[in-house]
């Protein structure tokens, strides 16, 4: 049989404006504010760890890829069979990535793998539809859509799988959903989702995400007095990172602040310290404090860390610690979840595997559920 053919793309800039708070890294202006708040590389080391996943037999695939960081770099360190389709300039456009798939397409590839979040599975679905299966490795900060495997790890575990497919095997796909926001809205507080369309991917349930669920789920008043609960019980001089989300900030709410609801906010003895607040603000006014860390779960996916709320960072999460960690959502959302538990992808793997576990979650009107924590 014929050696196995993918296509690899990676966003270089992907997942730069999350720890530095900017809600992800579209446009130059972005990207410039990004780089000066100090932000770093991630999609490639993300991709990396993707890659290295993949048993050493199984990378004689043939791997079709843009040249430099967009691909053949990360390709050939990890021990695969690079062939370069498209020249792109240091700093890459979506056109770019248009480009790539579309040669990637033409050029005999069975499916195609890219590191970075919406708006790049946005980019490549444009071009394949749904005649190539596609593969997120998540390396961006919003990551509403459906494609993306749960973490780096679960994504190369996924391409063994694809790789070590025959023809006719036992492997199925089903359709999932690409999505994205504009990030102008998203920055000013509005979440306005767009459906762009279905893409075919492996339907392997625990290792791929769910896309971002926008349901109902009834537990309005359930969040109200779990807010309540948590408020009641913050102890003095701890700083508490409130995260992102209408769960997290009803905190805030019953303690009559007014935070950033996409945002990350931080409190301290009953006063609002600090609101939208990049990695490194958390880190400079925690100093010389015990931290806590309110989380809600997103919607579907389950996820506790690492999809939205990268400003708080491995090593705040690390501070913290599992038992520093207060979940707040709903019975709804928890039981809407399949399979049912709580998902991290915190960027650290080491981080991950310290938070694996089982936490409590408040649920409002004095109940409480015991979810378990597991590394994407």
């Amino acid at each position: 049989m014929a050696p196995r053919c993918f296509g690899l793309i990676i966003n270089p800039i992907a997942g730069m404006g999350g720890p530095s708070g900017l809600k992800g890294t579209d446009g130059e202006d972005v990207l410039a504010e990004a780089l000066h708040r100090g932000a770093l590389p991630v999609s490639g080391d993300k991709v990396a760890r993707a890659l290295a996943e993949v048993p050493a037999e199984l990378r004689g695939a043939k791997v079709l890829v843009p040249s430099g960081a967009m691909g053949e770099s990360a390709a050939r360190n990890g021990g695969f069979r690079a062939r370069r389709v498209i020249e792109v300039p240091e700093q890459s456009l979506p056109e770019h990535t248009v480009n790539a798939a579309r040669r990637m397409a033409d050029s005999g590839a069975e499916f195609i793998v890219f590191g970075g979040g919406d708006g790049t599975a946005r980019d490549i679905h444009s071009v394949i539809g749904d005649r190539l299966p596609l593969l997120g490795i998540p390396a961006g900060v919003k990551m509403q859509s459906g494609v993306f495997a749960t973490s780096p790890a679960a994504a190369g575990r996924l391409i063994a799988l694809l790789l070590s497919e025959n023809p006719g095997g036992t492997l199925k796909f089903r359709p999932a959903e690409v999505m994205d926001i504009h990030e102008s809205e998203y920055r000013a507080g509005r979440i306005m989702p767009r459906l762009y369309g279905y893409a075919t991917v492996p339907a392997e349930s625990v290792l791929l995400q769910q896309a971002k669920s926008r349901a109902v789920f009834d537990d309005d008043a359930a969040i109200v007095s779990a807010a309540a609960t948590i408020a009641a019980s913050l102890e003095r001089d701890v700083s508490y990172v409130i995260g992102p989300g209408r769960s997290a900030k009803q905190v805030l709410k019953v303690l009559g602040l007014e935070g950033c609801l996409l945002g990350v906010d931080l409190v301290r003895n009953g006063n609002l310290v600090g609101t939208d607040l990049a990695a490194a603000d958390i880190r400079a006014m925690t100093a010389g404090t015990p931290i806590r860390i309110v989380a809600g779960v997103t919607g579907a996916q389950g996820f506790l860390f690492g999809r939205g709320n990268q400003q708080i960072a491995p090593d705040i999460i690390a501070q913290a610690g599992r038992s520093g960690v207060i979940v707040i959502a709903g019975i709804g959302k928890l039981s809407a979840l399949v399979p049912p538990r709580l998902l991290v992808d915190t960027g650290d793997p080491r981080v991950d595997k310290q938070l694996c576990g089982y936490v409590r979650v408040c649920c409002g009107g004095g109940r409480w559920s015991v979810m378990r924590i597991a590394a994407g």
